[in-house]
């Protein structure tokens, strides 16, 4: 099992909109490439960040291959969309996570 870890530091002041955005487009739109089996949203709670807000979204699928077809032929034009409406309001942190049973 992989899991791609993007870790995401947002402006305060957009955390309602970009959370709304999350969860009712961004993460469908992941999950509509049917690259990924499931896809998970949480906030970082500690440590405090005083200058906005941290969080992580997890998608999981059980080949690397479809990890590698996301990131080729779906991520370019989904993280576009994010730059388009958010701008320079935060940044992104990515990572491939492998799972062990």
């Amino acid at each position: 099992m992989y899991t791609y870890n993007v870790t995401i530091k947002i402006e305060k002041h957009i955390r309602l909109q970009w959370i709304e955005w999350m969860q009712n487009v961004h993460m469908p739109d992941v999950l509509a490439s049917k690259m990924f089996e499931n896809a998970t949203l949480s906030e970082l709670i500690e440590p405090i960040d005083e200058e906005g807000f941290t969080f992580v979204a997890q998608y999981s699928c059980v080949h690397l291959d479809n990890y590698n077809q996301y990131i080729e032929n779906f991520a370019p034009l989904l993280r576009q969309k994010g730059f388009d409406l958010f701008g320079n309001r935060f940044i992104a942190f990515r990572s491939l996570l492998q799972k062990f049973s």
